[in-house]
């Protein structure tokens, strides 16, 4: 069921009170809320954040990455979590660089969208063919696809790079060809994900997966998509961001899945699934963006540290108030 600003979250049985509907749209316009006055405190406060550089380098520096935010707000949506996603993402960069040095463009293109799909196939059929648990299948997942990377750069200790001014390279080159990438993958998951049978179908799971079995519904079938569409994108994202950096980098990715599924919290979407939206997916990254490059230039002391307290702090802040929010509306 589709909301005016384009979230949804699964139909209910129980027609709404206005209560429930404030409640509602408080959580989905937070991010978006949050977003709007920490861009303009930077603005207001921060000196040299608002410059045309900073802002192309904030925009540019997280337009593939977020495509793992992308593919986890479905995942998440439907109830679901993928851990595997900053290692299927560093997996993919590595295995498109090698590709570009042994098949030209086309193995550098095709090749990591097979191999990370094709984990998240088995992610898929673990999960709802197997009723394993998501977490523990994923978090295997991780594990497989970092293992699988170290023997393919022999440890880490050969890095495959692209060739300067190669097609392939030229994928990733420039400032808003990253950007306009990142924009047209959100455009095309925001229609599918609110206009499509397929995108109802993963609020419903998120609702009730019960109900959605006994609608009718191709749950597993979903699911299972839903897997493989996590890996795609992150193993796209990786070959993206390899033809940006024109090399294989083998120890990237660590920790980014937390990131993208902060980021996806922190934009609306239920933990507990049901509810979200890739507008407040956006909203998320953008917000974490903007706040890890104002600890960059006031807080560099402290490294990766701070970046890492403030993710966890918001983090904690959103799923608070989403819990009491929950909460209110069963009072």
């Amino acid at each position: 069921m589709s909301t005016a600003d384009g979230s949804a979250q699964a139909p209910s049985l129980e027609s709404r009170t206005g209560r429930d509907r404030a409640l509602d749209r408080f959580r989905e316009q937070a991010g978006p809320v949050a977003l709007v006055l920490v861009f303009a405190g930077a603005c207001i406060f921060s000196g040299g954040f608002a410059t045309t550089g900073n802002f192309e380098s904030v925009l540019v520096g997280n337009a593939y990455v977020s495509l793992l935010a992308l593919g986890m707000t479905f995942v998440i949506i439907s109830g679901g979590i993928d851990l595997s996603v900053g290692s299927v993402f560093a997996l993919g960069g590595v295995i498109a660089a090698w590709g570009a040095g042994h098949g030209g463009v086309l193995v550098a293109v095709l090749l990591p969208l097979l191999v990370c799909g094709l984990i998240g196939l088995a992610h898929g059929l673990l999960i709802a063919q197997g009723r394993l648990a998501p977490f523990i299948v994923t978090l295997a997942g991780m594990l497989f696809a970092r293992g699988l990377l170290q023997g393919i750069s022999d440890q880490g200790t050969k890095t495959y790079t692209v060739k300067s001014g190669s097609v392939f390279a030229a994928l990733g080159n420039g400032t808003w060809v990253p950007v306009l990438t990142a924009v047209a993958f959100f455009a095309v998951g925001g229609v599918v994900l609110v206009r499509s049978r397929f995108g109802q179908t993963v609020f419903a799971i998120g609702g009730s997966e019960n109900a959605a079995t006994l609608m009718g519904l191709p749950v597993k079938r979903t699911k299972v998509l839903l897997y493989v569409l996590s890996g795609a994108l992150a193993g796209a994202a990786g070959m993206l961001n390899a033809s940006r950096l024109e090399s294989g980098v083998t120890n990237i990715g660590v920790g980014y899945e937390l990131t993208a599924i902060a980021a996806v919290i922190i934009g609306g979407t239920l933990l507990t699934g049901g509810a979200g939206s890739v507008i407040g997916t956006v909203c998320g990254v953008l917000l974490l963006a903007i706040i890890q490059n104002l600890i960059g230039v006031h807080l560099s002391s402290y490294g990766s540290a701070a970046s890492d307290f403030a993710n966890g702090a918001f983090l904690l802040v959103v799923v608070l108030v989403q819990t009491l929010v929950g909460r209110a509306r069963h009072t």
